[in-house]
Order: structure tokens, then C-alpha cells, then sequence
């Protein structure tokens, strides 16, 4: 099962309790959603949302439980997949914004630059909304259009001359591959940026699958429905794992709590232990904030 990141800090702020409901907006492998099920069961219910069908798919054999309750939908959606379901009261809800473990390693969509595989990033690949492939993006757009991309969602500092490079190798032969991307990224950037910590490819990679997946615009639509939906009292957690959605989420718990409708619970944000970082290397960027409703 996947790795569920600071799942005791999740429970803490959550406080889920025996009857309640909760909503996970990112179920994916389902590790948060078991844990907040044991708290509420045998009467309250928890309705799991994610995006990816096959993930859905794979989690009904994990978790056999008759009050959890799987919708396949864009988290966007979230006050009409709450009618559809008719699904209230509603006590907490989390958004664990990470990558699923099962994205990087094995579903072969390009998520991964360890990994030989096509150019796609798409979480729904046959969505209806037709959203373009990283591939598609990586072809068919400008200089400008991929510069702006790497800087505003990779906060990357070679931004310029990545983009150029990908035009000029796309000129002789279309970059169709997660490693004829890297091999691109290489060639743009210098030697000593390439033996830093993080991988050179790793702020090109997230902001590809950022923009391909409309990650940030999708939380913004999706928290002050979620506030919206919650019961006074009810409690919201957001993880996030770079700084531009963490950003977000801050910005939002503070325009909220200014309006009078949230109080914050975490004044810094929760980060894993050295012991948690230690068992799951990928936690290591994590960041909780929580509220509750007013």
C-alpha cells in the first residue's frame, strides 16, 4: 500500500471520530483514508475521490469497507460529486497533494525521469476535458510558452535555455521520451547545476505535470468549496509538497481566517520527522496546514 506521509499528524488534525464523515479529496493508495476509517467506523462514511480510474480500480480490492464510497472525478467537482452522493453532513476533509508512488513506478505515463517511457503526465489520460500530453506541450509550443512554464511552475533558474534547447533539438527530431528530455535538459544546463542534489530534470519534470494537469488552477477552484461544504467545526488539511502549492494553501487559510471563517491550526506548517524522512524518502518535502471552520 502506499506510504500515507505524516498520517499521525493527519489523524491529530483531522481528529476523526466514531460516526463522522469525512472526505478525502486525493485517496490514491488509500493509506490516510484506512487509518480515518478505523476512527469512524461502524457509522460514519468516508467518501474518497481521485482522478486516475485505474487507481480507483486497484484500491477497490484493497479497501473493503461498505461505508467508503469511491467516486472517480476531478477534486474541481467537489460540491457536485457531495450532492450527487448526497453525502452530509461533512466533519473533515484532507487534500494530500503528492504524487502516488504507483504514478512514478509503474504507471508508464512519463511522471518519472528514472524511467524510460513516453512523454504523457496525464493522470486521466482519456479525460474528457482533452487536456494535452507533456509531449504535446514539449512539440508544439514556443520558446516563450515553455520558458514561462519551467519558471512559473519548475521555478526553474535555466528556464531559457532548456526551452531553447528543446526547440532546437525538436527542429531535427520530436522529443517523444522521458530520457530525450533529460539528454535535452543536460545539454541546456551547466555541469555544476547537474551535480546539485536534486536531479536537473526534477523542476522541468513537476512543471510539465503541473501545467499538463492544471494542478495549481484545480486547488484554487477546489478550496473554498471544500470551506464551503464543511460543517462549523468541521476541519480542513492540506499536504502539499513544493512551495507554489504550499503558497496557496497558506494564502488561502489567511484570507479565510481574516473573513472569519476559519481558524488556523497550524501557525508554521508540520513538516515529517528525521525518522519519517528516513522510512520514506519522498515525504521529505511535505507540508501540512490545517484550520478548522468557525
Amino acid at each position: 500500500m502506499h506510504t500515507p506521509v505524516l498520517l499521525r499528524e493527519v489523524i491529530k488534525y483531522l481528529a476523526p471520530d466514531s460516526g463522522e464523515n469525512f472526505i478525502d479529496c486525493t485517496i490514491n493508495g488509500g493509506g490516510h483514508s484506512l487509518a480515518i476509517l478505523q476512527k469512524i467506523s461502524p457509522e460514519g462514511k468516508l467518501l474518497g475521490l481521485d482522478w486516475d480510474e485505474q487507481l480507483l480500480l486497484k484500491l477497490k480490492f484493497k479497501i473493503r469497507a461498505e461505508n467508503l464510497i469511491l467516486a472517480c472525478d476531478n477534486f474541481t467537482n467537489l460540491k457536485d460529486i457531495v450532492e450527487k452522493h448526497n453525502f452530509r453532513p461533512v466533519n473533515g476533509i484532507l487534500f494530500d497533494l503528492g504524487m502516488s508512488s504507483w504514478h512514478l513506478e509503474k504507471s508508464q505515463r512519463g511522471f518519472s525521469f528514472l524511467r524510460e517511457e513516453l512523454l504523457d503526465m496525464r493522470y486521466r489520460p482519456q479525460s474528457p476535458l482533452k487536456n494535452l500530453s507533456a509531449g504535446e506541450v514539449i512539440n508544439s509550443f514556443s520558446r516563450q510558452d515553455l520558458k514561462e512554464i519551467l519558471q512559473q511552475y519548475g521555478e526553474e533558474r535555466f528556464a531559457g535555455r532548456i526551452a531553447e534547447e528543446i526547440i532546437r533539438t525538436r527542429k531535427k527530431k520530436a522529443v517523444t521520451t522521458t530520457f530525450d528530455l533529460v539528454e535535452v535538459i543536460k545539454r541546456a544546463t551547466p555541469r555544476q547545476y547537474q551535480k546539485e542534489k536534486i536531479h536537473p530534470a526534477t523542476r522541468t519534470f513537476q512543471a510539465l505535470r503541473i501545467y499538463v494537469n492544471k494542478e495549481l488552477d484545480n486547488l484554487l477552484q477546489a478550496l473554498p468549496q471544500a470551506l464551503e461544504i464543511l460543517e462549523p467545526a468541521g476541519r480542513l488539511v492540506v499536504i502539499s509538497f513544493h512551495s507554489l502549492e504550499d503558497r496557496l494553501a497558506k494564502n488561502f487559510f489567511r484570507t479565510a481566517r481574516q473573513e472569519g471563517k476559519l481558524k488556523i491550526l497550524t501557525k508554521k506548517p508540520i513538516q515529517p520527522t528525521l525518522e519519517e524522512t528516513m522510512k520514506n524518502p519522498r515525504s521529505r518535502s511535505a507540508k501540512l496546514r490545517a484550520a478548522i471552520k468557525i
